[in-house]
């Protein structure tokens, strides 16, 4: 059940896109739990994911700019998920 910190991130992966098993996601909490380091990198890459999200509204034309609130909204959450 051990799990290497590579397959942890390739799990961490395939997660954000909700491709992960039940089984995987157990795996990668409880290698988590233990690695600090893998927990930043999971924090860190649901940040990119979120920031990519609102990029790609932007791309579509959805919205053309993001308003002083947004701005705030958004940095707040980057400085909160940052802290951990």
């Amino acid at each position: 059940m051990k799990l290497s910190c590579d397959e942890a991130t390739k799990i961490c992966d395939k997660n954000q896109y909700g491709e992960g098993s039940l089984w995987e996601k157990i795996k990668l909490s409880i290698h988590i739990f233990l690695c600090k380091k893998c927990g930043l990198y999971s924090r860190q890459n649901s940040i990119m994911t979120q920031c990519y999200e609102k990029h790609k509204i932007v791309v579509n034309g959805k919205k053309t700019y993001l308003n002083k609130e947004d701005k705030a909204h958004l940095n707040k959450e980057v400085r909160e998920k940052i802290k951990g």
